[in-house]
């Protein structure tokens, strides 16, 4: 007779899918892991459980304890999942952007549950990390998780999704995809992949409006904002995500996010969040530049019960833009660029000189910064250029590294010429992006320019 003790020991051993129907044409195998059928719905049940039992075995938690977290939904489903076994009340704070299946989901499992607002600094008293930190200051006997900061988050899929993934893949894995929230899939699963086979390629899934990219790859914070995939991104760097794994770091925005999960649903049978959307978006970026013969590995985080309300209701696509085709008055950047592709950039190892001769003369104030790949890795200012030679950071015969700034304002063609205000507002110009290459510069003046071809300014 084959049976488990209980539901905390059916977390893990979940199958890897191969996706056929949407991955490109010549392309590399792609194999998803389909963590939403972990008995709680998601990959945070591996994480919740490893932690809480290291602090019962280190005495950090202890019978009748009082468990305490701030979460985007996944950790605390998994964490009240495990409380209800063992016996803790629970205590959790959300982010006010969370679906509402979450939040009914964890009060399902005994759960009390603190919403708070999203847009507002990491920092702010009103956030959802300090909301949680207070409570379990002021909770007798509160255990903290911290996923976000928490060592051990790392280490347990360091020591159960890494393994996993090698076992069935028969060490035949080429390219490893996950979204990073906290980091903690990509930090430990990534680290034991690369340990068992250096030459497998882990990229790292980010939402446009978190600031991991820019982070990754010019050491500097960039300016969050508002964005509605949940589950990947952050706006402050977490202690739980270990970019020395990292091969790179990948951007997808919302449209693309709920456009591949539902395509996913529909096409492929696999139920999964929005999360699952965006990461399958990059994977497929991968696997076709890998070509055939290869062997993508990406994760699907949770299930798409939590988002019903959601992406997969057409009324909430069509309410925020996301449906194909974009139905908007005043167009698509793409209807706005056209065709071009002549958008002058500068080199991430081009010296400084260099590119202030190609600013001068082309009479250009900024450019974006691209790497020996031709992807957009930033933006240099010449203002982030005299700044960086007065304070001898750099002189004129080094590479402009030092100057680059994040790349900030990133679009596609799909994205309504509408939401660019959003990007003019916090003072940036947009970035239009395609197989992550800068295309085009878009500016107030091009739309001002586009908008009176089209008639549409009274």
């Amino acid at each position: 007779m084959r049976y488990h003790e209980s539901i905390l020991s059916a977390i893990g051993e979940t199958p890897l899918v191969r996706l056929r129907k949407i991955v490109p044409k010549d392309a590399a195998t792609i194999l998803v892991k389909a963590e939403f059928m972990n008995p709680a719905g998601s990959i945070k049940d591996r994480m919740a459980l490893h932690i809480i039992e290291k602090a019962e075995k280190d005495g950090r938690l202890k019978p009748g304890g009082i468990i305490v977290e701030n979460t985007s939904g996944n950790t605390g489903l998994g964490v009240a999942m495990a409380a209800a076994v063992k016996g803790y009340r629970c205590i959790f704070t959300i982010p006010d952007k969370m679906s509402l299946e979450k939040i009914n989901m964890l009060k399902a499992f005994g759960a009390e549950v603190v919403v708070t607002p999203t847009n507002v600094p990491a920092e702010s008293p009103e956030s959802y990390y300090e909301t949680a930190k207070r409570i379990a200051r002021e909770t007798p006997g509160a255990f903290y998780i911290n996923q976000y900061d928490n060592p051990d988050n790392i280490e347990a899929h360091y020591l159960s999704t890494g393994p996993e993934i090698w076992r069935q893949t028969e060490g035949q894995i080429d390219a490893f995809v996950a979204g990073i929230g906290t980091g903690g899939t990509m930090s430990g699963a990534g680290k034991y992949l690369k340990e068992k086979k250096p030459s497998v390629r882990t990229i790292a899934v980010d939402a446009i409006g978190s600031i991991y990219k820019g982070l990754f790859e010019t050491g500097k914070m960039s300016t969050p904002h508002v964005y509605k995939v949940e589950g990947i991104g952050e706006d402050r760097l977490c202690k739980a995500m270990d970019f020395s794994v990292v091969d790179e770091v990948r951007q997808v925005d919302d449209r693309i996010s709920f456009q591949v999960a539902r395509r996913m649903t529909r096409e492929e049978g696999l139920f999964s969040g929005g999360s699952s959307g965006s990461a399958v978006a990059v994977a497929m970026q991968v696997a076709k530049e890998l070509g055939p013969g290869k062997m993508v590995v990406v994760v699907l985080p949770d299930s798409g019960t939590r988002y019903i309300t959601k992406y997969f209701s057409d009324e909430w696509m069509k309410d925020n833009g996301f449906l194909e085709p974009a139905i908007d008055a005043m167009g698509t950047v793409g209807e706005l660029i056209g065709t071009t592709k002549s958008v002058v950039t500068a080199g991430k190892k081009e010296p400084a000189q260099v590119v202030i001769d190609r600013m001068k003369k082309g009479g250009y104030s900024q450019l974006p910064v691209v790497d020996e790949r031709g992807h957009g890795v930033g933006m240099i200012d010449e203002v982030d250029l005299l700044t960086a030679i007065l304070e001898k950071r750099m002189d004129l015969t080094q590479p402009i590294e030092a100057a680059i700034q994040p790349l900030e304002g990133r679009v596609t063609r799909a994205t309504p010429v509408r939401q660019l205000m959003e990007i003019f507002n916090r003072g940036n110009v947009a970035v239009v992006v395609e197989a992550e290459a800068p295309v085009a510069i878009v500016t107030k003046i091009d739309v001002i320019d586009f908008l009176a071809k089209q008639k549409t300014i009274a």
